[in-house]
């Protein structure tokens, strides 16, 4: 399908919006994103950006810069929480040849985005909510200012609470999974090393890794617990509170809890995989169509592979019907598995006596004699390139 002359409606401006929007700018269309917020690249924590997400940006032609603002990963590290002993450590260098994964800061992957989509000649809107989409061969978007807008498409990439899901699908009730997060981001005084350090404890635990020059530390601090009220990540919380549930975590995690100043705490909630991705010109991606749990690092991942497909899936179907319909038979299977896999991934880090020590033997040995093995069990995540 011809996509020149096009004009196509992108509902935020995240990882996912901004990257449809650069992409479909690129296949000749007329791109407005619309974003809520006052400014687009302002707040955020750390993001992992692995191979799967790493081979889109390469094929954007933006690989060199998420280099250049952020620490290429080396290798993952498994600890114990009393004095943050090594019970593993897998070499990304020597173990998985060829893959590179970096740290960032959310801010810095979105000013990259969003500074290519502008140059492409992308029109970012700012101050703009979306209260209401309405699907069809001509759809429209209804903003909370009493204004519409919509064109030829719309792109749903408006995140968990997605006006355009709503509108594909109807309501969901999510479900709590258990399970509560704080992030944070502290100065790097231990001078960690560019590695994913995760701290195991029972019930709990903690991940850091560098970002940006090295110079700071981003923090996830995962807890078990039975009841939570509402979803979301912007609530504040007290770092004491954080401290008080880590207060059995020693060594270098004991001393990164210490530093931390600010925090936010979410509720981890399951949502099912939307089942109608599309309907007329009206589209979703990222967390809008599969919001998944942090486990597997694959957020900000999934949203980039859909962006690319979305693309890709218009300029080769013959209408815009059958290039939704082709976009969402290249994606939903795929978004089902990886969030199906981070939803099973968290007990493996929170396990408790008696269990935690044989477990803990199983991985040593694993990291000793079966490296490769460790490294490759998620290799179909990782290696998937969806510009191959």
């Amino acid at each position: 399908m011809e996509l020149k002359g096009l004009k196509i409606t992108v509902i935020g401006a995240g990882i996912g919006g901004l990257t449809a929007a650069l992409a479909l700018r690129r296949l000749g269309a007329s791109v407005t994103v619309l974003e809520q917020a006052e400014a687009i690249s302002e707040v955020g924590a750390g993001l992992q950006i692995t191979p799967n997400g790493v081979a889109v940006l390469k094929a954007l032609g933006l690989a060199d810069d998420l280099a250049w603002c952020s620490q290429r990963a080396r290798a993952v590290v498994l600890r114990g929480h009393r004095r943050g002993g090594q019970v593993l450590r897998l070499d990304l260098d020597e173990h998985a040849a060829g893959l590179r994964y970096y740290f960032a800061h959310r801010s810095d992957l979105i000013g990259i985005l969003a500074g290519a989509a502008r140059r492409e000649g992308v029109q970012v809107r700012l101050l703009q909510r979306a209260e209401r989409v309405e699907p069809g061969p001509q759809p429209v978007v209804h903003l909370s200012n009493g204004a519409q807008c919509g064109g030829d498409l719309v792109v749903g990439a408006d995140g968990l609470h997605s006006k355009t899901r709503l509108a594909l699908n109807g309501a969901s009730t999510p479900f709590f999974t258990g399970q509560v997060a704080w992030r944070a981001i502290v100065p790097n005084r231990l001078g960690l090393p560019p590695e994913a350090q995760v701290f195991m404890g029972p019930g709990r635990h903690l991940v850091a890794y560098p970002l940006r020059d090295g110079s700071l530390v981003n923090l996830v601090a995962v807890q078990e617990r039975r009841a939570w009220a509402e979803e979301g990540w912007h609530f504040q919380d007290d770092p004491a509170n954080l401290r008080a549930a880590f207060s059995r975590f020693g060594g270098a995690a004991a001393a990164l809890l210490e530093a931390v100043d600010d925090v936010l705490l979410w509720g981890l909630f399951r949502h099912s995989v939307a089942t109608h991705w599309h309907q007329g010109h009206t589209a979703v991606l990222g967390d809008a169509a599969h919001p998944t749990l942090p486990f597997m690092a694959q957020g900000a991942n999934l949203a980039l592979e859909d962006a690319w497909v979305l693309a890709r899936a218009l300029q080769e179907a013959p209408d815009m019907e059958r290039g939704l319909a082709l976009y969402q038979s290249r994606r939903r299977g795929r978004a089902e598995k990886v969030v199906q896999a981070a939803s099973g991934n968290a007990w493996k880090y929170h396990l408790r006596a008696p269990l935690s020590w044989p477990a803990h033997q199983v991985l040593k040995l694993g990291g000793r004699y079966a490296p490769g093995r460790m490294t490759g069990r998620f290799d179909w995540i990782y290696r998937h390139d969806v510009t191959a």
